[in-house]
């Protein structure tokens, strides 16, 4: 199978690390692109048809990636944490884009077509790379109701451990939820604020998993999502975490 577009790339992507990037649409990524704001950086790359290209913004095209005048997919925590990563290595980076906007953790499930995809993928960049950590930033759609929150703890070890079993022992980062009093106001406040709470109890039950602090990172006007700058500050931490488990 031919996973290459030319031999020049090919000679230039060999001894990448990979990294998994899944979740919903925080991970996916709404910042606003401008050319000015747009990462670029040697040596890193992303999965495209089973074939590494070079890095380019939107990476994670979950969505149109313009809507009418609403900007859909967009900037995402993975450039900023790859550039970063690349720079201070010297290592080629790869990007694996399988978050999906709007996903609930029930939908994240072993045997799911969201949890199955990424594994298919991760799978197809490891005959090409060495799949090193697991990004994933979820939550939003699972704290619209006290039951949702309740329910989370299980079904989220269940998919991590799932994801282990299926590409190996790798180190797991997860980020927090953004805070109301930065913007967030998508899902019901008490809500949100208990499932961060929650995260680092939850992370303990996984060996050589991290948690990511959205403290002080502020929401678009949608009260949803990221805004471009906090995504950059956001990629930097998962890096720092990242760092903090190899």
């Amino acid at each position: 199978m031919a996973l290459w577009i030319n031999d020049g790339l090919h000679e230039a992507a060999q001894g990448i690390r990979s990294f998994l990037l899944v979740g919903q649409s925080n991970m996916a990524g709404r910042g606003d692109l401008t050319p000015e704001n747009t990462i670029t950086a040697p040596d890193c790359f992303m999965l495209r048809m089973g074939r590494w290209q070079p890095m380019s913004e939107p990476i994670n095209v979950d969505r149109a990636v313009a809507e009418g005048a609403v900007p859909r997919s967009g900037a995402n925590l993975a450039a900023s944490f790859a550039a970063q990563l690349q720079k201070e290595t010297g290592a080629k980076i790869g990007l694996i884009p399988c978050a999906d906007g709007g996903t609930r953790i029930s939908q994240w499930q072993p045997g799911e077509v969201l949890f199955d995809h990424a594994v298919f993928q991760a799978k197809l960049a490891m005959r090409t790379s060495a799949l090193t950590a697991i990004l994933w930033h979820q939550g939003e759609s699972d704290c619209l109701a006290p039951e949702q929150l309740e329910a989370y703890p299980e079904q989220f070890l269940r998919t991590m451990r799932a994801f282990r079993e299926e590409l190996g022992d790798l180190p797991i980062v997860v980020g927090e939820l953004g805070y109301p009093e930065n913007g967030f106001h998508g899902t019901p406040a008490e809500l949100l604020k208990e499932f961060n709470h929650r995260l680092p109890e939850l992370a303990t039950q996984l060996p050589k998993c991290a948690v990511v602090s959205a403290a002080d990172l502020t929401a678009r006007p949608d009260g949803l999502h990221f805004t471009t700058e906090s995504l950059r500050t956001l990629g930097l931490r998962y890096l720092e975490a990242y760092k903090s488990l190899v």
